[in-house]
């Protein structure tokens, strides 16, 4: 590829929702923007035809030429190399993935939440910053440490998990000892299923924000609590990484209200250091775009 605009297909395929774009590149400038729900339980190979039958319909459109490589942003473990190194919610071999969509170009697998990191990092919040800390909450919990415009990948790939594994806490009070992982307490199905074992009900994160605006006291603290565990986390990350902002996405992190306020607040409160007291809490600025704008983005990186 040269520097003439050209046009690259990102998808973004998540827990929930399969979101797709063709992009003129280098600007960044989303052309057609296209968006099915997953559906996982359906299997890798149902999926996977329904992300290319996503691609041929964004590519068709006359008035644009035909894309020259593809970005997937895809929400597991993925390799350096591309290739996914867990089946948790999508269970795809690199080979078939690549094989199947060959007809669009390059085909580039990266992690979803390290696609919307280098969104963030070309077009957004972290545009000009040397490093910071990208942290998605939505279906799950994710984060990416970027460094130069770079996502920081790890000697295998397998970064990003801030909140996949059970995290045990002695409560003093009732002398258990808990295991539940910080999706349960504070992911958007993870909020919802605390609000409804409390006998709450709420069909989405959204339902639940709305019953906490309306004055609902048990939709309130289950929000307050989720948020300042993630934020504990966080911050505990800032204490050891020490980025120069954090950025914050994903559907319920670039919520307004409740959980954005109680997040910001519970970071700050957690941090050691003096020195961390005025580092920049942003929201992501290229929105629920960011895993489309990312997945192209890392088919342009890899030219």
């Amino acid at each position: 590829m040269n520097s003439e605009v050209r046009t690259l297909l990102g998808i973004d395929v998540g827990g929930t929702k399969i979101a797709g774009g063709l992009v003129s590149w280098p600007s960044g400038r989303l052309l057609a923007r296209h968006q099915i729900p997953t559906r996982p339980e359906r299997g890798g190979e149902v999926v996977l035809n329904e992300v290319v039958d996503l691609a041929r319909h964004l590519a068709g459109r006359r008035e644009n030429p035909w894309p020259s490589g593809l970005g997937i942003g895809l929400c597991e473990l993925v390799s350096p190399e591309g290739r996914p190194l867990s089946h948790q919610t999508i269970a795809w071999d690199a080979g078939v993935v690549t094989e199947r969509l060959r007809e669009f170009g390059t085909v580039v697998i990266e992690a979803d939440v390290r696609a919307a990191a280098r969104a963030e990092a070309r077009f957004g919040a972290g545009r000009g910053l040397g490093s910071f800390l990208y942290v998605t909450v939505g279906t799950g919990i994710a984060c990416c440490l970027m460094l130069e415009g770079r996502p920081h990948l790890g000697a295998r790939g397998a970064t990003g998990t801030l909140a996949s594994s059970p995290v045990a806490h002695w409560c003093e009070r009732c002398g258990q000892l808990t295991g539940l992982t910080l999706e349960e307490v504070a992911s958007g199905p993870g909020l919802v299923a605390r609000f409804r074992k409390n006998s709450g009900s709420a069909a989405s994160a959204i339902e639940l924000l709305q019953a906490a605006a309306c004055g609902n006291a048990e939709a309130r603290h289950i929000i307050e609590t989720g948020a300042q565990a993630l934020g504990s986390a966080v911050a505990t990350l800032v204490n050891v990484l020490d980025p120069e902002a954090i950025v914050v996405g994903g559907g319920l992190g670039l919520s307004e209200g409740l959980f954005w306020n109680t997040l910001r607040d519970a970071i700050r409160r957690h941090l050691w250091s003096e020195l961390h007291r005025d580092l920049p809490l942003l929201q992501a600025a290229t929105g629920p775009d960011a895993g489309i704008l990312g997945a192209a983005l890392a088919a342009w990186d890899r030219r």
